[in-house]
């Protein structure tokens, strides 16, 4: 089985009782909602990957102001790729820039959400998982994980 790790880093951008959010395309054709951010490139801090993933998928300037944790998600792709999944998580706050879509990236919208709305989004776990870290801050920069029903990205 091969082995594949992807390292990336997220922001957690709340202004007021809102969340910001990209849309995602899924493999079933539909959309779910996901933190802006993404992959590390080789060589790049991952601080510097949340502000240029930031920019890249919402159009906002956007500064890393703490990092809240690490959420590692180790899953299977087929019966071929063990696939784990190592996602820093900043929390963030607008600089500038002006909100709009991604041009040729993997989301097509970006939007503010309110947080009492984000449980009925369909989103992925890492969503929730973020807004843990947010709102818990625990010392280890982990939540213990829960069962629930949504996608893990």
């Amino acid at each position: 089985m091969q082995k594949r790790l992807r390292v990336a880093a997220y922001a957690v951008v709340v202004r007021g009782d809102e969340i910001l959010l990209a849309r995602s395309p899924t493999a079933d054709g539909g959309r779910e909602w996901v933190l802006p951010g993404g992959g590390m490139e080789h060589g790049e801090d991952p601080l510097e990957t949340a502000v240029r993933e930031v920019e890249e998928e919402t159009g906002y300037r956007a500064e890393m102001t703490t990092l809240l944790g690490v959420d590692s998600h180790r899953s299977t792709l087929g019966a071929t790729v063990d696939h784990h999944s190592l996602r820093l998580v900043y929390e963030a706050r607008v600089t500038g820039g002006t909100l709009r879509p991604e041009r040729n990236g993997s989301t097509d919208l970006a939007a503010w959400h309110p947080l009492v709305t984000v449980p009925a989004l369909r989103r992925i776990r890492l969503v929730d998982t973020a807004l843990r870290l947010w709102r818990e801050r625990p010392d280890t920069g982990r939540v213990a994980r829960g069962r629930g029903g949504e996608r893990d990205g």
